[in-house]
């Protein structure tokens, strides 16, 4: 699928195996959610530019390399935040918005509760992170608000996606790459990805 990225590697396959199982403790699940997210966020980044930086070792001079570009990620609230933990490993001085929707058991529709952006220019790298690409509502919502505030280079990262939400932020933000660990079968009557691994944010949080 264009614009998608589906992410391969054995790490993936271990701990999103260890995601799925409905018996997977919360410390363990908390543990290769990260593992799974730092891979996700290690693929996403793999563009960023860089320039040149003259330094020191201990023993001569060398050019090395810096990053050069600004990034600003949104984790979608709850779940998202356990993914922003990954990143923030690698970009500990990365700007951070964020975006609380609430999802309607019955219709599956989004409900914005609450919005804090920083400043956002077209030259930044925008990343939208949120562990379940299920409807495509929530992406879709916090895209749109990303757009609003001046974002032209928009990334999705997602563990697990359904390809209704892919078709859907495919059609609504055809710009926008999505970078996943699994794209699976279907939504279920009560828009959870089957086979999933049901209720992120409970899963992470312990709830």
């Amino acid at each position: 699928m264009k614009q998608v990225t589906i992410v391969s590697h054995p790490l993936i396959d271990h701990s999103l195996t260890i995601l799925r199982d409905k018996r997977t403790p919360t410390e363990e699940f908390r543990r290769h959610a990260g593992i799974v997210s730092k891979i996700l966020i290690l693929e996403t980044t793999k563009q960023l530019a860089v320039k040149n930086k003259n330094i020191e070792t201990p023993l001569a001079p060398m050019v090395g390399k810096q990053l050069d570009d600004d990034v600003v990620v949104v984790p979608v609230l709850r779940a998202g935040l356990a993914m922003l933990f990954a990143i923030q490993d690698f970009l500990p001085s990365v700007s951070v918005g964020f975006i609380g929707l609430e999802r309607d058991e019955k219709t599956a529709q989004a409900r914005e509760y609450y919005q804090k952006l920083p400043k956002v220019f077209a030259s930044h790298k925008a990343i939208v992170i949120d562990p379940m690409l299920a409807t495509g509502g929530s992406f879709d919502d916090t895209v749109v608000a990303l757009k609003k505030k001046g974002a032209k280079n928009i990334t999705a990262v997602c563990i697990v996606s359904a390809p209704e939400g892919i078709a859907h932020l495919q059609k609504t933000h055809p710009d926008v790459a999505i970078i996943t660990a699994a794209i699976d079968e279907k939504l279920n009557d009560r828009f959870f990805i089957v086979p999933g691994l049901g209720e992120f944010g409970d899963r992470y949080f312990g709830t």
